[in-house]
This record gives structure tokens, sequence and C-alpha cells, in this order.
């Protein structure tokens, strides 16, 4: 930055306080400045006009007095026409009058001893020669000053002599400079009136933004778009007149809208229909958590007014689909079951341990070491197998704790001993991988459960090739052909007890991960799901 510049910058007023007051001030001191000099410049043009008309005007009537005629012709002024001259002089208040013969000697003049001399100035050519009666200013010898010349005609109607009245420039000045002083103290009058004019209405403007400065309300401006943006539900707000002046991304792509231009400034009951903010503007009522179907899509929508001073001034409406909750409320449920899952498990195993202590107690040494090689045979062998198929934490824990929920449910839950799983990509998402195998085990239990003969599931996996495979089977009744579409929908259920969300987690899981699903018949006598998961997403 130059030196200009950061001198410019220091001394510029940092509050808008103080801009609103220097601003007001400059512009109105600007003005009544030009006005005031403007004023005065036609006060002085319009004082020597009229100044000027006045001399002319008395040269006129001098000029007409038969004495002056008479007295004009003489070869030498013997103080007639001085006399007569002065006592006019005083009585209209001109600086001077001064009448000249046709050569322009001088018959009077406020200073006697300059009687008799020539005229000076040089303008009195047009009198003299052409007969003309005019203004002029010109410098004589009391200085500058405005004339009225008149000629002098004699009966015959030629020229014997000229009539000069005038006033001093000087005093036309002094007459300005006075208005200019009434002027100036005017200005300065109103500049102080300007000055606490903008003060109040500094602070009121400073009082009705909250005392924020400029570059305040930019950045919480910003900062609450950010975070409008940033939430995830839609936000629409109102004015007093129910139309809408606030609307997010989230908004508009949940009421299918383009832009904001088909949104902003239309009524609340056009954009969103049924949620009644109207009824909030005439009755300041709150409203949480209701349900509220636009376009044919249940939403859950809250409301609620906005007060300015006490004084309602519109409604902000927050809403999301109600299947989106409805995805929460499963993805919830799942973790309660895996919750309930381990409680199960602590109390199947507290029992065992109940039974071998007893044996112990009872002396039956033998029993009670059958009892735990025959519970943790099994097992132990379930975890070294995972430990080495699937070398993932979050997998083969997983597994593991389905396995231990089939356990509790008397499900029968093999996992092919051919199972491999080592080869997953880390960029690969382990939860999704979680979401669509914990979906599909939990609808293979469902069904075994419901099948006519004994429950099985049956879990097989490979990451041999490009792909990760997975085959769930069950021993279900399985599903019909007609409905192998339409399990995949979302709220889409065969029980009663379910929301139809677990195939459509699923589908939108495997959509993230490029993956893909097929239903056949299984062996077990139920439904087989088989997904493809490529190693490697596509671009």
């Amino acid at each position: 930055m130059s030196s200009v510049g950061k001198i410019t910058a220091a001394l510029t007023p940092k509050s808008l306080k103080a801009r609103m007051v220097l601003l007001v001030f400059l512009l109105f001191f600007s003005l009544t400045l030009v006005a005031g000099g403007t004023y005065t410049t036609m006060i002085g043009e319009v004082l020597e006009d009229q100044i000027g008309k006045r001399a002319l005007q008395v040269s006129h009537t001098v000029a007409q007095i038969p004495q002056v005629k008479q007295q004009i012709v003489k070869p030498h002024p013997d103080g007639t026409l001085q006399q007569l001259a002065e006592k006019i002089r005083q009585e209209v208040g001109a600086e001077f009058i001064v009448i000249g013969n046709r050569d322009g000697i001088r018959f009077s003049h406020p200073k006697p001893d300059r009687l008799g001399k020539q005229m000076v100035g040089g303008d009195n050519a047009p009198a003299l020669e052409r007969g003309e009666a005019y203004i002029s200013q010109a410098v004589g010898t009391l200085g500058p000053s405005i004339r009225g010349k008149v000629p002098i005609f004699d009966e015959r109607q030629q020229i014997i002599g000229v009539v000069s009245v005038g006033y001093l420039l000087e005093d036309v000045r002094g007459i300005v400079r006075n208005h200019q002083l009434k002027v100036g103290l005017l200005i300065g009058f109103l500049t102080l009136f300007a000055v606490f004019g903008a003060l109040s209405i500094a602070n009121r403007f400073k009082q009705a933004i909250f005392g924020l400065e400029p570059e305040q309300i930019a950045r919480l401006f910003s900062e609450r778009v950010s975070i409008i943006e940033s939430i995830r539900e839609g936000i629409v707000a109102i004015d007093r007149e129910a139309k809408v002046t606030v609307a997010n991304r989230q908004a508009i792509e949940i009421l299918a809208k383009q832009n904001e231009s088909e949104v902003i400034g239309r009524p609340i009951r056009e954009v969103l229909p049924g949620a009644k903010l109207n009824r909030i503007l005439s009755g300041g009522e709150q409203r949480f958590d209701q349900e509220l179907e636009v376009g044919g899509t249940m939403m859950i929508i809250n409301t609620v007014p906005m007060l300015w001073d006490s004084e309602l001034i519109g409604a902000v409406a927050s809403f999301r689909r109600k299947d989106e909750l409805d995805i929460l409320a499963k993805q919830l449920s799942q973790v309660k079951e895996y919750s309930e899952m381990l409680r199960a498990q602590t109390h199947e195993y507290s029992n065992k341990l109940h039974t071998i202590a007893g044996l112990i107690q009872l002396e039956h040494n033998k029993e009670a070491l059958e009892l735990i090689g025959r519970e943790t045979a099994g097992y132990q062998g379930l975890i070294a197998f995972l430990a080495k198929a699937v070398p993932f934490p979050v997998l083969a824990a997983f597994i593991i704790g389905k396995y231990n929920y089939a356990q509790e449910l008397r499900i029968d839950f093999e996992i092919d001993p051919d199972s491999q799983l080592s080869n997953v990509p880390p960029e690969l998402s382990r939860e999704k991988l979680v979401t669509v195998l914990g979906n599909l085990l939990d609808n293979a239990f469902d069904a075994a459960l419901q099948g006519e003969q004994s429950a099985k599931v049956k879990l097989a996996m490979t990451d041999v090739g490009n792909d990760l495979v997975f085959e769930i089977e069950d021993s279900g009744r399985g599903i019909p052909p007609e409905q192998s579409e339409q399990i995949f929908e979302k709220g889409f259920t065969t029980k009663q007890y379910d929301r139809g969300q677990g195939l459509y987690l699923v589908k939108k899981a495997l959509k993230e991960l490029d993956g893909q699903i097929t239903l056949s018949d299984s062996e077990l006598g139920g439904a087989l799901f088989s997904v493809f998961i490529p190693k490697r997403r596509k671009g």
C-alpha cells in the first residue's frame, strides 16, 4: 500500500457511526457551501445590475434638466452645475455625478479641484460620439466604479455633453460581503444542525442493527448462510404476509424444486401445503414432530414463531422426510438388537458357568471338563477360523456376534469352511459391509424361524477374483417371484412388526459400493441372496 493509501486508511473512521456522521456532514456542508456560494454570487450580480440601472436612471434625469443644458454649453464651469450635481448626489446616495461638455471637460465633480479637467475612464465615446445611453465599469479618479452614462442633447438633438453617475465597486462588494457573512452564519448553523441530526440518525441506526458494524453484519450473514446450508433438515422462513423469505438447499431438494426462485417470495401454502404456518402468524403457537404429507411424501415438521421486540414478524419451519427418521430408527434398533444379543450371550454363559461351578462343587470334575470342552471346542474353532479367514476385527467381531445371536435363537448358523475374506481393499467401507451383511442375516434368521423345518442359515464369502462375493441362504419359505423386486423398495415388508427398511438399506449401501445383489432359491428350502462388490470402484 502506498503512503497516500496508508494515510487515507488511517484518516478514515472505523466505526459505522463515525462514518455516517462524517458522510452526512460532508454532504450537507458541501450542499450548503455550494448553495451559499451560488446565492452570494447571484446577490453580487443582482446588486451590480440594480445599481447600474439606478445610475443610468439618475443620469437620464440629470441630462433632462434645462439648467444643465444651459450651463454645459458655456466655455468654462462657473460652479452652478457643481452645486446642482452635489445636491442630487447626496439625495440619491451616488458616489459621484460628473457632468462633462462636448469635449469631456468636467463641469461638476465631488472634488471641486478637478473641475475644468478632462474626464477619465475612457468610456465616454459611445455617449459623445454615437449618443448612446449605457452602463459601464471603469476606473476613474475615485477608483473602480459602476457608471450610468447618458448624452445631453440640445433642442436640435445635437450632443452637447454627457452625464456620468457612478457607484464605487468597493461599496457594492461591501454589501455583498455583508450578505456573505449572513449566509456563512446560516451555513454554520445548518451544519451544526446536520451534525446533531446525523448523530441522532446514526444512533437509531446502530440501535436497530444491535450496535454491529457492517463487517460484523456481513460475517454474521455468512455464518448464518453456512449454518442453514449445513443443516440436514429443510429450513423455510416466512414473513408476516406468509411469503417465503428463506429456504436452504435441503428444503429445495426435499420439495423437488429446481432453485430458490421457485420458492422465495411465494406463499407458504403453495410451497409447503398443509403446514398451516398461517396459524402461527395469527396465534403464535408452536408445533413439534408433527406428520405432514407433501407431494405424496410424509414429512416430520416443526414450526416456531419469529419475534421482534415481542412482536410476531414471521415463522420458521424445519422438516425432513419421515422415512429418513425410520431409517435412523431401524439403525438404532439394530444397535439395540446387538445389545440384546450381547446380553443374551452373557446370560447364557453365566448359566453355563453356574453349571460348571455346580459340577465342580459336587466333585464331578470329569463331567465339568467335558462340558467345558464341548462349549469351547466349537467356539474356539470359529474364532480361530475367522482370525485366519477374516483378518479384520470389525467384520470378524460382527460375524461372531451374529453367530452368538443365532445360538440364542436356536438357529443352526453355518459358515462355509472354504470362506476367505482377507483381500478387502482399505478404502472399502467396513461399516457398509456390516450394513449389508447385518440386514441380510437378520432377514435370513427371521425367515428361518418362520420356516416349516429346522431353522438353518448359511453364510459363504470369498475374495477370489475382482469382486467380494457373499451368499446368505436360509431354510425359510422363500420369496415369491412376484415380490423379488418389491422387497428392495422402501417400506415394503411381509412382516407385521417390520417397517420394510432392511433390504432397502442393503440396496442403498450396495449402490454406494457399486455392488449388486441377486435373489434365487436356496438348497436349504428358502431364499439365497448373492452379493457382488467390486474391489475397485469404477472411475
